[in-house]
C-alpha cells in the first residue's frame, strides 16, 4: 500500500506535468472507484483546469477553481500519463484527457482506490479527511497531544501508529522501521509507554518518513512512481521484509509476527517484549 512517502512522490512528479492542463473529457471504465454519481462526476470535471495538487496523509487532492478531487490510492492505485487510449492497460480504469495526445490515467489492479469531488470550501467536512491526525513528519506536531492519546490506549503501539486519526501517513513499512529504531516491541501497549519513549517514536517516525520521501519511497512488490521509477528506501530497511536475516545492530535473526492482523517485522533482542 502506498504510504505517505510514496503518495508524496507521486504528487511531486505529477505536479509539473498536469498543472495548467484542462480536462477535455473523462473516460470511466470502472465506476466503482467513483464515490458519487458518475455522470455528475464527469460533468463537473469537463473543462476544469488543474490548479494544484496537494497531499493530506495518504490522500491526493487535485484542486480546480472551486472544487477538489480527493483520491485515495488504497492498496495499489497509481497515476500514469499515456499518449493515447491505445496505451491504456486493462487496469487503467479512469482516464482524463488533458491534451491532444495526453491522458492522465488511474491504474489500480485491486480496484480498491476511491475518488470523489467536493467543494474546496468543504474539503475538511469529508468524513475521511475530517478525522485525520497530524502528519508524521509535521514540524508543528504537538508531542503532548499525541502522548495523551497513546497513553490513553491499551492497544498495541503498532496498531495505534497505524490509526490515521492519531497520526496520519504511517503504514506497515514505516511503523516497523520506526519501532525498530525506537527499540520498542510492536505489541507494547500504548498505556505502558513513557513520555520519553513516545517522543522517541515520534522523532524516529519523522526522520524515517523524511528520508523515505528523499529517496522516492519504498518499492516492494508493485509500487512504482508516476514516472515508472522505483523508490530507493527499500535499500535502507532495517527489519521490514527481513525475516531470518541478521539484525543490523545485534546480529539476532529478524522475526515476523502478526499484530492486529498485520505482518510485523522486529528484532527480538533489540525490541524486547516487556513482561508485567
Amino acid at each position: 500500500m502506498p504510504e505517505l512517502p510514496e503518495v508524496e512522490t507521486v504528487r511531486q512528479q505529477l505536479k509539473p506535468l498536469i498543472i495548467g492542463k484542462k480536462i477535455q473529457s473523462v473516460i470511466i471504465r470502472y465506476p466503482g472507484i467513483i464515490q458519487m454519481d458518475v455522470l455528475l462526476f464527469e460533468s463537473l470535471l469537463i473543462h476544469k483546469v488543474f490548479n494544484d495538487i496537494r497531499r493530506l496523509g495518504k490522500y491526493l487532492i487535485f484542486d480546480f477553481d472551486n472544487i477538489s478531487l480527493v483520491s485515495h490510492l488504497r492498496m495499489e492505485g497509481k497515476y500514469y500519463l499515456r499518449k493515447s487510449l491505445k496505451e491504456m492497460t486493462k487496469h487503467d480504469h479512469i482516464a482524463f484527457k488533458i491534451g491532444e495526445d495526453l491522458f492522465l490515467t488511474y491504474h489500480d489492479v485491486r480496484k480498491f482506490g476511491t475518488m470523489e469531488l467536493v467543494e474546496k470550501s468543504k474539503l475538511f467536512e469529508l468524513k475521511s479527511l475530517s478525522k485525520l491526525g497530524p502528519e508524521a513528519n509535521d514540524e508543528k506536531i504537538n508531542y503532548d497531544d499525541i502522548y495523551v492519546k497513546i497513553k490513553g490506549s491499551d492497544r498495541p503501539i503498532k496498531s495505534i501508529l497505524l490509526d490515521q486519526t492519531i497520526i496520519s501517513g504511517l503504514g506497515n513499512i514505516y511503523v516497523d522501521e520506526t519501532l525498530f529504531l525506537s527499540s520498542i516491541h510492536p505489541e507494547t501497549k500504548g498505556s505502558s509507554l513513557s513520555k520519553n519513549q513516545v517522543s522517541k517514536i515520534l522523532i524516529n517516525a519523522k526522520n524515517v518518513i523524511n528520508q523515505a520521501i528523499e529517496l522516492g519511497g519504498t518499492t516492494i512488490r508493485t509500487y512504482h512512481s508516476t514516472l515508472g521509477i522505483d523508490g530507493r528506501f527499500q535499500n535502507k530497511l532495517n527489519v521490514h521484509t527481513k525475516k531470518d536475516q541478521a539484525c543490523p545492530i545485534c546480529g539476532e535473526l529478524i522475526i515476523k509476527i502478526k499484530v492486529g492482523g498485520r505482518g510485523t517485522y522486529l528484532c527480538p533482542h533489540c525490541q524486547r517484549k516487556e513482561t508485567s
